[in-house]
């Protein structure tokens, strides 16, 4: 049951900061993007820059979500609804490249494996990205708020994909329908990923 304190809201462009600084903390040591970007010093900083233009882009589709205590939020895409609108696209390299340099090409290559597995021929919401406050762990807010979602998308009968780029999540997945789909391998020995995907309840 949700509770009062973290009933889930759409995120609004005032809110925006709130759910990139807890996707920034609670990616920090994903094994995913913590390989992607892999200075410590500086990889808040990246992931604050990286995620804020997926936020950025999402909004206006009404489909970012914070819970109502600010412990986890949620991005979720769609049908046929882009990543990035076409001038981020458009200046995401560039972008990457002035955050890493040449460690930019291991985060677009990490983009171009999930693109690549990533289905197309049946229309589905797409879970971008799931984070809880690190320092609010434990308490059930992250997957309290994947619950929330999903019955809202299950009202829609449309179908859930998603990569959990931390394998010790795909059970956590599993319990809310989510099935593994593929793996995914990422180049110069970085992390496998695990594709999941759900069919509406």
């Amino acid at each position: 049951m949700t509770r009062p304190d973290d009933e889930p809201q759409v995120v609004t462009a005032e809110r925006a900061d709130t759910a990139v600084q807890i996707l920034a903390d609670s990616f920090y040591r994903d094994p995913l993007w913590s390989w992607a970007m892999p200075d410590d010093d500086r990889r808040r900083d990246q992931h604050r820059a990286v995620w804020g233009q997926f936020v950025e882009a999402a909004i206006p589709h009404s489909w970012v979500w914070l819970t109502g205590n600010g412990a986890a939020t949620s991005l979720w895409l769609p049908p046929g609804v882009p990543e990035l609108t076409a001038e981020q696209a458009e200046q995401f390299e560039p972008m990457l490249v002035d955050l890493l340099g040449a460690g930019a090409s291991r985060v677009l290559q990490a983009f171009d494996v999930l693109d690549h597995g990533h289905p197309h021929d049946e229309p589905h919401f797409y879970l971008s990205l799931l984070g809880t406050d690190p320092g609010r762990l434990g308490h059930g807010y992250g997957l309290g708020l994947l619950a929330a979602n999903l019955r809202a998308i299950d009202q829609l009968a449309l179908p859930a994909y998603l990569e959990a780029s931390n394998e010790a999540n795909v059970p956590l997945y599993a319990r809310y329908g989510f099935r593994p789909r593929a793996r995914l391998v990422m180049p110069d020995d970085g992390p496998d990923v695990v594709t999941m995907w759900r069919d509406p309840a």
